[in-house]
Order: structure tokens, then sequence, then C-alpha cells
């Protein structure tokens, strides 16, 4: 593959950056093209990626005999290691996993909303963090900058607070047949 002199260029002189671009950036997005087998928005993006790493060495290469050569060679490089590193990484499939959300009682939803909406800030923050998101008492109190055992206590407190509110609110029946359901 040879170089080819840009418009205004004279012989010996390196070209600009946009003037190669110009001049081989189709050529290189084919190439991407057909390495990708026909996925037009990675090659685009493989071009831009090696580009940008032919960019950084810009006076260098451009000195070169063949600067088209060595960006055919950093696009190829950029398209390998994409390949090695999404091969570890992400999972192609032709499917979305469908998962139904599994909420029988909508009016016990909400009644608990409003239960941890009367409750202080910080109170409130424990219950999210310990058990909407799931973390370890250490987790919260990091995240909330407490100790563990202001974690402990917090949420030992708030959840009475809690259940003292749906008592009042549900009754004790309907919180204990409303507790069962969840659990069971």
């Amino acid at each position: 593959m040879e170089h080819t002199l840009e418009a205004g260029q004279r012989p010996g002189e390196p070209p600009d950056f946009p003037a190669f671009v110009a001049s081989r950036g189709r050529q290189l997005l084919r190439t991407a093209f057909l390495l990708t087998g026909g996925d037009a928005h990675l090659a685009e993006d493989l071009v831009q990626e090696a580009l940008g790493r032919v960019f950084v060495k810009w006076r260098r290469i451009s000195k070169m005999e063949n600067p088209s050569g060595y960006a055919q060679t950093v696009l190829v490089n950029t398209f390998l290691s994409h390949r090695r590193r999404r091969s570890s990484t992400e999972r192609v499939t032709d499917a979305v996993p469908d998962v139904a959300v599994v909420d029988p009682d909508p009016a016990l939803r909400l009644t608990l909303l409003r239960a941890l909406a009367e409750l202080p800030p910080q109170d409130r923050a424990v219950l999210v963090l310990r058990f909407w998101e799931d973390r370890s008492v250490d987790e919260t109190a990091a995240a909330l900058r407490l100790s563990s055992t202001a974690v402990r206590s917090r949420s030992s407190r708030a959840l009475a607070r809690m259940r003292d509110a749906l008592r009042d609110t549900l009754g004790t029946a309907a919180m204990d047949e409303a507790v069962l359901k969840r659990v069971g």
C-alpha cells in the first residue's frame, strides 16, 4: 500500500493529520467493517480509536515512508485487542431475559413506602441501604460514615418504628398475613 500526495503537499513533506484522515479514513472504515463482520457501529468505534492512537504519535508517523500502512496495522491491532477484551466480559445473546415482578399487593408496597417516608432521614437511609440495596452492616456504615454499632441500633429502632406504623395502618392480623405472603 503506497502513500499518495495530498492536495497542496510537496514531495518529502509529511501530510497534516486532517488531510491524512480525509484521504485514508474511508479505507480504514472499510477495513474495519470487514474485520467486524459487517458491524458498522463497531467499525466506526475501532477507526476512531485507531486514529486517536495514530494522532498521538502523528509527528513521528507522518515522517514514515508509509503512514497509511502504519494506520492500517494500528487498526488491526485495535480490533484484535478489542476482541480479546470483549471475549472475557460480554456475552452476545439474541434474547433479553424477561423477569416478571412479583408484587401481589401494590397497596402493601405503597403502605411500606409511606411508613418508610415517615422515618427520620438517617434511619431511612440505613434501612434503604441495608434491606433494599442488600448491603452489609459494614458497607452501610462506610457509606453513611457511621459505626457498625450505630447502623445496627438505628436499623433495629427504625424497623421497630416501621412495625408500629404498619400495625397501626394494617392491623396486627393483616400485617402478619402480609409478612407471611412476602416471606412464603
